[in-house]
């Protein structure tokens, strides 16, 4: 039972739960401590001193309900604990507990961060620090004048009581002693005067003080922060000045050969007869697979047990296995590239985007080409950057100079543009050559990210946005922000033969030199006509040259697609950037295989360009100990779409792009298309969009205070407290991960098709 101490409400919560390990030993019992925002378990009371098996930020968790004794609680994916209460009495003590202390949490950690943000002075603070420079130096003024007057009164002093001495007493005496009061009078007053001169300076002083030195300390950290970060950037440039210089007296000796090229431990081998290329892939792992999150998948179709605090002493990592590939054409074979798809909105003569004329000749929707053209604003970025090292990127206070003019849910519905490869796919009966194009379809959504670096706008809390697409597309898409903390969003698409949804998060950190993104939650695709059913994580984004260069993207790490379905996986490998690589850049490889582990096809190219595949037609035993596949001739599989050169003035927006945030009547209240800081950003007006972006800020931050407030109602006349519910997602287990996801309930189009939007809020102002 927990032990809720009455005089500890607020702050500590201890207990016995039942937590889920494997699928081996299922619900084991272990003891539970809830203690400043973080949730942590051992497996007995007696190992709280010394062994902690597992701990969870409740910040950005999520705490779901399952039954009357069972509850999960996850952190985006990357953490879930599965926990089973006694009762159903237990349970929801349980969850009030941790509710109320994921509340003070977000209030603890919003108030450190504005603290820190408060600690830069704005342009009001500025003026009221001149204005007290000003204030100080009059008073100033006024002590060096009664300092000027106590000499000159006190000189007459002296000099009237010397003359008082020297008289002998007569008549005069009593007029030198009256003079002798006046001046002592005058000298008494202006003494007074600067007493109290110096009194109100000193106050002053001391009222700023507190408030100096807190400044001071925080622009002398920033300060030592930003000069060793120089001094890296420094470093990195005279080596790479060194590295340049040495390869160039090298090359111009003739002394360069191409063995020192590569690394020591690269072995060569003479490529056969009509061989076109040769490159290195990463097979699936055979049985059960460990993803990004520590969730184990079994090979026999039993879906994802919860291994982030899995205690079994056996390591469920795959075993990774490389394989070389050998490409064949025979000498009549030309590379063919016609088989890319004709998209819909296609490149004219002169090199611009136009409408499909058959859209035209049809009476569809003719949609526009081109937003306003990026106006050329200064900021200071290190104004900006000071404040945010070390922050969530959720958190970061950034004017939209940095954004782009969409929102995250517009940016996620962008990864439908080459929609295509899903409705090839959906045709296909060869599940591997299907899986190749499921996954070409996920290296594609990767593409604009090659010359785009604009941030989205981070959507509120309720915020939607839909897209139907199906006259030109024939996909129509619904995305919902169901969570504030942690920030989260929910996306369905359906399209031709096919349908897609995922729950988005993510996990970001600012570095001052980069900013990594890791995305959190599972992607999932089915066909409707087999029922296949595909699940895959996105992949590791990276943001470089943050203060010093251009800023470019590169997107690097493994993902696993896997076909739930046949059992065909399939393993892709984004290669990271590196200066002293030989691969090529954004390079991705990767290989499918059946339910039997054989690899069935091949995949190379780069995620901003084309992606290839072939069919892997032999396997000629292996070279130290990395297999020898044989491959047919291959096939374009995805071929990116580049928009005109002036769309570079556009915010390197694709056509697509351009017509996201185009306005459109009959949309629900809460779209995004609707929301007048993004609105503005587009139309140029960004000083504007700026003080409307605080101002939607400040109200969605009241209307989380309210809610909290409610929560904290409740639980003191110990009732239930349901809190935020999205409108179109409700929060179900999914049956692949087992953890809480948000489900589409299917009701959007018919309440547009009615204009019924009771249930939507009013978020905007």
């Amino acid at each position: 039972m927990g032990d809720l101490k009455p005089q500890q409400q607020e702050a500590e919560m201890k207990g016995w739960l039942y937590k889920w390990t494997n699928y081996l030993k299922g619900y084991q019992k272990r003891w539970f401590v809830l203690s400043n925002g973080l949730l942590s378990y051992y497996r007995n009371q007696a190992e709280m001193a010394h062994s902690c098996r597992g701990t969870i930020s409740l910040v950005n968790a999520v705490i779901y309900t399952v039954d009357s004794s069972n509850f999960i609680i996850s952190n985006g994916g990357a953490q879930t604990f599965h926990l089973k209460a006694s009762s159903e009495v237990e349970r929801q003590r349980w969850v009030t507990a941790l509710e109320l202390a994921k509340a003070r949490a977000i209030r603890i950690t919003e108030s450190e961060d504005e603290e820190d943000y408060d600690m830069v002075p704005t342009q009001s603070e500025k003026n009221e620090l001149q204005t007290m420079l000003k204030l100080l130096s009059a008073k100033l003024e006024d002590l060096t004048t009664c300092n000027n007057l106590i000499i000159k009164h006190g000189t007459a002093l002296q000099r009237s009581l010397t003359e008082l001495e020297q008289l002998e007493t007569g008549s005069d005496s009593m007029v030198k002693v009256k003079s002798v009061n006046e001046r002592a009078t005058l000298f008494r007053i202006t003494s007074n005067a600067m007493i109290n001169a110096c009194s109100e300076c000193v106050h002053l002083a001391q009222s700023q003080l507190q408030k100096w030195q807190k400044m001071l300390q925080y622009e002398h950290e920033q300060r030592l922060r930003l000069e060793e970060m120089v001094e890296q950037l420094a470093k990195q440039h005279s080596h790479l000045e060194q590295i340049a210089k040495e390869a160039s007296a090298s090359a111009a000796k003739g002394t360069l050969s191409p063995v020192a090229v590569y690394s020591d431990d690269e072995e060569f081998y003479d490529a056969e007869e009509h061989a076109t290329g040769e490159f290195i892939v990463t097979l699936p792992g055979k049985g059960h697979r460990r993803t990004s999150s520590g969730m184990s998948l079994q090979s026999e179709g039993q879906g994802y047990a919860d291994g982030a605090s899995s205690e079994s002493d056996t390591d469920l990592d795959r075993d990774k296995e490389e394989a070389r590939v050998i490409t064949r054409r025979s000498n009549q074979e030309e590379f063919n590239e016609s088989n890319q798809f004709s998209w819909t909105n296609e490149k004219s003569e002169n090199g611009s985007f136009e409408q499909n004329e058959e859209t035209e000749k049809e009476g569809k929707h003719k949609r526009r080409i081109s937003v306003p053209e990026r106006p050329n604003y200064s900021l200071s970025l290190w104004s900006i950057m000071k404040n945010c090292i070390g922050k969530e990127l959720t958190k970061i206070p950034m004017p939209v100079n940095f954004n782009e003019p969409l929102s995250t849910l517009q940016r996620l519905t962008e990864e439908y543009e080459y929609s295509e490869l899903l409705d090839k796919a959906a045709k296909m009966e060869d599940t591997c050559e299907q899986m190749a194009y499921v996954a070409a379809y996920t290296i594609s959504s990767y593409a604009t990210t090659s010359n785009r670096s604009g941030k989205p706008f981070n959507p509120l809390l309720g915020e939607t946005y839909e897209c139907d697409r199906t006259d030109d597309y024939g996909w129509r898409c619904i995305s919902e922000q169901v969570s504030h903390h942690p920030p989260m969003l929910a996306q369905y698409c359906e399209g031709r033969g096919w349908k897609c949804w995922q729950e988005f998060s993510m996990s970001s950190k600012f570095r001052g030199k980069y900013l990594q993104i890791i995305p959190l939650g599972i992607a999932h695709l089915e066909f409707t006509s087999t029922g296949h059913h595909y699940t895959w994580r996105k992949v590791t984004t990276t943001v470089h040259n943050i203060i010093v260069g251009k800023l470019w993207v590169d997107h690097h790490g493994e993902m696993d697609i896997v076909n739930h379905t046949a059992g065909d996986k399939c393993h892709l490998k984004f290669i990271p950037y590196s200066y002293f690589s030989r691969e090529t850049p954004r390079k991705v490889t990767g290989v499918v295989t059946d339910k039997e582990g054989r690899a069935k096809w091949v995949l190379q190219g780069t995620w901003d360009h084309k992606i290839e595949g072939a069919r892997v037609v032999g396997s000629h035993g292996s070279v130290k100990g990395k297999p020898l596949l044989e491959t047919s001739t291959p096939k374009v599989l995805w071929k990116r779409v580049m928009p005109p050169h002036e769309y570079e003035k556009m915010y390197n927006f694709t056509v697509l792009a351009c017509q996201l945030n185009e306005p459109e009547e009959g949309v629900a209240p809460t779209d995004s298309r609707l929301r007048p800081d993004q609105r503005l950003m587009e139309e140029g007006v960004w000083d504007e969009a700026n003080q409307i972006k605080v101002l939607l800020e400040e109200k969605q931050r009241a209307v989380r205070r309210k809610r909290e407030q409610e929560a904290e109602l409740s639980a003191a006349e110990g009732r239930p407290y349901l809190g935020y519910e999205p409108i179109w997602f409700r929060k179900q287990t999914d049956p692949i991960t087992g953890n809480p996801v948000h489900i589409y309930q299917g009701k959007y189009w018919e309440s547009k098709s009615k204009q019924d939007w009771n249930a939507c809020q009013d978020i905007f102002l």
